[in-house]
């Protein structure tokens, strides 16, 4: 699945309450998040649920995993994992998030406090990217 699939896919539901469903049911699909990384230097502060994420640069390209206590922001880290992972430091600065989240018009629909939580997630994968590309 590609960013453009799940923007096409969001399309096609009717309303918010199904888009939030699908997001939900995005996040119950994540895999496993290892117990050991539950720490706080995983931890993205910032978020009102407690969020992890953990990042590694294998091959050329950003590896990540990561988990919430909430329901829909386990399922806006499922996204930002089709957006993101397995790709290039390049790949992910080079994608324009915000213009993504307007045009399938999930900012809109995300409170102050989500809204905050999703893009200390995002900012914790640029950063990583960033330092990443600067390694190599």
């Amino acid at each position: 699945m590609t960013a453009d699939d799940l923007a096409n896919f969001f399309a096609m539901l009717p309303g918010w309450e199904e888009k939030f469903r699908y997001i939900i049911d995005l996040g119950k699909k994540l895999p496993p998040y290892p117990e050991e990384y539950k720490k706080d230097e995983f931890r993205i502060f910032g978020c009102q649920s407690l969020v992890w994420l953990k990042s590694d640069y294998k091959d050329g390209r950003i590896h990540f995993v990561a988990d919430a206590d909430a329901a829909i922001v386990r399922g806006l880290i499922a996204i930002l994992m089709v957006i993101y992972n397995d790709k290039t430091p390049e790949d992910i600065l080079g994608f324009d998030i915000h213009a993504w989240l307007e045009s399938v018009g999930l900012s809109a629909q995300l409170t102050p406090t989500r809204s905050n939580g999703l893009h200390a997630m995002i900012k914790r994968l640029y950063t990583f990217a960033e330092n990443a590309q600067e390694k190599h």
